[in-house]
C-alpha cells in the first residue's frame, strides 16, 4: 500500500504530498497519521513546509466512508482538529499549494496554513451540512479570521463552494498560477523565506498566531531576544556596509582601490 503523503526532505524545506488519488486525497486517519509525524519532524527540527495534493486534487475532504462510522466519542477526540492545529503551529511557515478540490476537511487543512496559493482549477469550501455534520476542523474561527465574518457566515451556512477567482478576491488565497507552474511558485515563496533570518521568521509567525489579549507584549519579548542575536548583528553590519558601498563616495573609494 502507497504512503498516504509522500514527504520530499531538503535543507531549508519539506515538501509534503497528499497520496491517495483514487479517493481524491480524502483524508483517512492514516493520513492523519502522517501529518502528525511529518509534525514531530518539524518541530524538532523547523522547516518551511509545503503541502500540495497528487493528480491534481488537493484534498476532496475527509474520507467520508470513515466519517460515516464516527460517533460521539470520536468527534470529541477532534481527530482532524488537532492534527490542522498542529501543522498550524509549526515553528516555521506552512505554504499550502492547491489544485482542484480542496473541500471539508480539505479546506480547513488548507486554511491552516499561512499562506495558500492556488492553480485556476481550484474548489475550496465546506458542504459539511448537507451531510448532516458541522465543519469541524477549524473552519468556524479560522474562516472568520482569514475573511471576515460576513463571508465565512455565508460559506459555512450554505455550503458554497468558491471558484479560484473568487478566492482570490476574497482573500482566501493570495495568488493565482498555471497548474503546471503553482509547485514552482511554492518554492518561489520558500526561496524568499530561506533568505531571512529563520529565527526572526519564527519570531513572526508567534506573533501572528498569538491572540490579540498578547498584543504588543509578545512582540516586546519576541524582539528583546532578536536584538541580542549575533545575527541581526550581523546581517544589519552587512547592510549598513553595502549602502555605504552605493554612495559616491563609496563608488569613489573602491575606484581607488
Amino acid at each position: 500500500m502507497s504512503e498516504p503523503v509522500l514527504v520530499e526532505r531538503r535543507d531549508d524545506r519539506v515538501v509534503a504530498t497528499l497520496n491517495r488519488p483514487d479517493k481524491r486525497n480524502a483524508i483517512d486517519q492514516q493520513t492523519i497519521d502522517a501529518l502528525h509525524a511529518l509534525c514531530a519532524a518539524l518541530e524538532a527540527e523547523p522547516r518551511t513546509l509545503i503541502i500540495t495534493g497528487s493528480d491534481g486534487v488537493f484534498a476532496s475532504g475527509a474520507d467520508i466512508a470513515q466519517l460515516r462510522a464516527r460517533r460521539a466519542e470520536d468527534a470529541r477526540r477532534a481527530i482532524n482538529a488537532t492534527a490542522f492545529i498542529r501543522l498550524s503551529e509549526l515553528p516555521m511557515p506552512v505554504i499550502a499549494a492547491v489544485e482542484g478540490y480542496a473541500l471539508g476537511g480539505g479546506a480547513e487543512l488548507a486554511y491552516a496554513a499561512d499562506i495558500r496559493i492556488a492553480a485556476p482549477t481550484l474548489k475550496i469550501g465546506n458542504p459539511e451540512t448537507g451531510l448532516g455534520i458541522i465543519a469541524a476542523a477549524g473552519a468556524t474561527w479560522r474562516l472568520p479570521e482569514i475573511v471576515g465574518a460576513a463571508r465565512a457566515s455565508e460559506l459555512l451556512l450554505t455550503g458554497r463552494v468558491l471558484n479560484a477567482d473568487d478566492a482570490l478576491a476574497w482573500g482566501l488565497i493570495s495568488s493565482v498560477h498555471p497548474a503546471h507552474e503553482l509547485l514552482t511558485a511554492a518554492h518561489a515563496i520558500a526561496d524568499r523565506i530561506a533568505r531571512n533570518d529563520p529565527l526572526a521568521t519564527q519570531h513572526t509567525k508567534r506573533a501572528l498566531r498569538a491572540p490579540r489579549h498578547e498584543h504588543p507584549d509578545i512582540e516586546r519579548e519576541l524582539q528583546a531576544e532578536l536584538f541580542e542575536s549575533e545575527e541581526k548583528r550581523r546581517r544589519m553590519t552587512e547592510f549598513l556596509e553595502r549602502r555605504t558601498e552605493r554612495t559616491p563616495q563609496g563608488e569613489a573609494g573602491r575606484a581607488r582601490r
